[in-house]
């Protein structure tokens, strides 16, 4: 899917027929004629395509000196393939995509190619961020920056609140269900802390202004994206240590538990092996020599030794302990 959009006189975003200077162009999953067209129609060099629609292409900030061109992708915040379209007990999982960015000074044009439809694309064309003017290339390269940033914060706060849920549930009985879900997100928080280091580099070689033009204007809205990209950093790596913390305690509570189950059944085996001993020895078809056996004949004594002798068992095992 291309869209042409661009900022109108009232402050909204709007779509155009084609391409004019000061607009965006947003690229969403490109077809091969898709593809084409922005090659050949827009300019954009084929090698900062094919990048952009790599799922596996990490952030990154780079400069082609022939055609005046340049690319940034970071990655963005979304939910995993694990949390898409299932029940809604079903465990959920985060993930990171890549959003390319290209400037084309030239033809004054700004594009953006995602591999899926996300939700910084959605909410700078719902004009759920305000001030926005695609006109401003630079501007609007740092606004975008600055959502990206701030929609980290709101998922590591949906996964704090995930997990202390999840936790909760494990005090109360401890499943497969619970504990895959707590591996999910610190699989998560693993997958956001190092896509946020690789934002952090290329947010500081923009800052560096060599690359992309800085304005005095932009200084500002720069350091409050560096602001949001290191507080997120903190919040996954606090998160992600509490997590593995709560794993790591949860793991020994069940290693714990099992030795327990454990030790009970096997006390209870030997109890039980009290009674079948007495019994198999009264109950054997004997000889002379043991003719001399107590109470050979009486159905009720060997019955009554091992009840005694369970009794005298339990109680050792319950001085020592082991009952729990």
């Amino acid at each position: 899917m291309i869209e042409c959009l661009m900022t109108g006189a009232d402050g909204t975003i709007t779509r155009t027929e084609a391409p004019c200077p000061g607009c965006w162009i947003n690229v969403v999953a490109p077809t091969s004629e898709e593809r084409a067209w922005l090659e050949n129609e827009v300019g954009v060099l084929s090698e900062f395509v094919r990048s952009a629609l790599d799922d596996e292409e990490t952030s990154r900030v780079d400069y082609d000196e022939d055609e005046h061109q340049i690319f940034v992708i970071v990655d963005y915040p979304v939910v995993g393939e694990d949390g898409a379209g299932v029940r809604p007990q079903s465990p959920l999982q985060y993930d990171t995509m890549p959003l390319t960015m290209v400037f084309l000074p030239q033809k004054s044009l700004f594009v953006t190619i995602s591999i899926m439809e996300n939700e910084v694309v959605g909410d700078l064309k719902g004009g759920r961020v305000r001030n926005v003017d695609t006109r401003y290339r630079t501007r609007f390269l740092l606004q975008m920056l600055l959502h990206i940033s701030q929609l980290y914060l709101v998922y590591l706060r949906r996964i704090d609140r995930i997990s202390s849920s999840t936790e909760a549930r494990l005090h109360a009985s401890v499943r497969n269900e619970e504990l895959i879900q707590m591996l999910n997100l610190e699989k998560s928080l693993v997958y956001f802390s190092t896509s946020l280091k690789s934002d952090e580099v290329t947010l500081n070689k923009i800052a560096q202004g060599r690359i992309i033009p800085l304005y005095e204007d932009d200084q500002d809205l720069l350091e409050d994206v560096l602001v949001e990209i290191h507080q997120a950093i903190e919040m996954a790596n606090i998160y992600s240590g509490t997590l593995s913390g709560t794993m790591d305690a949860f793991a020994s509570i069940i290693s714990n538990n099992l030795n327990i189950v454990m030790k009970v059944l096997s006390v209870i085996t030997i109890v039980m092996a009290i009674p079948n001993i007495v019994f198999g020895f009264y109950g054997m078809n004997v000889g002379l020599p043991f003719e001399g056996v107590p109470l050979l004949d009486n159905w009720a004594f060997p019955l009554l030794l091992a009840a005694a002798g369970c009794l005298v068992a339990a109680w050792i095992f319950n001085r020592k302990g082991m009952w729990h």
